[in-house]
């Protein structure tokens, strides 16, 4: 964990463009999120979770004017709630 004055340098750095975000997830989430970093040459764990939530946006703003593509976000919404608890572990 970083000490307190390295959090303070890094949120007077990005206090107008940044907020920290610490969020507890399984362990599959992480590896997941490894996965998803490698197969795009992202940076880490961090910024795959930016690429998804990129990617969800990117095929909601689709899905406006694209039938299959409004359909693909429906059903994988509706398969993630109905096994949530499998990946909120």
């Amino acid at each position: 964990m970083a000490t307190a004055e390295a959090q303070k340098k890094w949120r007077d750095k990005h206090r107008f463009v940044k907020r920290q975000l610490n969020v507890m997830t399984g362990k599959r989430v992480h590896q997941y999120l490894g996965e998803i970093a490698g197969q795009f040459d992202l940076r880490g764990k961090g910024e795959a979770v930016t690429f998804a939530a990129f990617v969800t946006k990117a095929l909601a703003q689709h899905a406006e004017f694209d039938r299959h593509a409004a359909r693909m976000l429906e059903d994988f919404a509706d398969i993630y709630h109905r096994d949530r608890d499998i990946y909120a572990l």
